[in-house]
């Protein structure tokens, strides 16, 4: 590395830091309005949690979780196969130097997160049936 480069000074990493949070949120935002006006899930409910784009904004991963008895992997079959209509109307809607390519993924955090829960019902429960 050459030292006389120069370097991103702390307040510069942080506004891009800063930019890269406000470009996920809005493209988040954006993403669930457009999937939930233009695909629809049979006996699913489908939620974007996260949306993480790349630091040079060509990539957005997109997180989804599913809930209820339609499969996760069927509907990110779904969204695969709409995903160029996705990002022509995601490029309509929000104006970067580049669209990103959406790749998405199955987010099961809710469901680790129920799981989790209800292992601690059960620990609680035999506890305070010993009392």
């Amino acid at each position: 590395m050459d030292d006389n480069a120069p370097r991103q000074s702390g307040a510069a990493a942080f506004k891009m830091k800063h930019r890269k949070l406000r470009v996920n949120e809005l493209l988040k935002r954006e993403l669930s309005i457009i999937v939930t006006r233009e695909i629809t899930f049979e006996g699913a409910l489908v939620t974007i949690n996260q949306v993480d784009v790349t630091p040079d904004l060509k990539n957005a991963h997109v997180y989804v979780s599913v809930l209820g008895p339609g499969s996760g992997l069927a509907v990110i079959a779904q969204l695969e196969e709409h995903r160029v209509q996705l990002q022509t109307e995601l490029a309509r809607h929000v104006v970067l130097k580049y669209t990103p390519h959406l790749i998405f993924h199955l987010d099961d955090s809710i469901e680790r997160g129920a799981r989790v829960f209800e292992i601690l019902q059960e620990i609680e429960t035999p506890a305070s049936k010993k009392e």
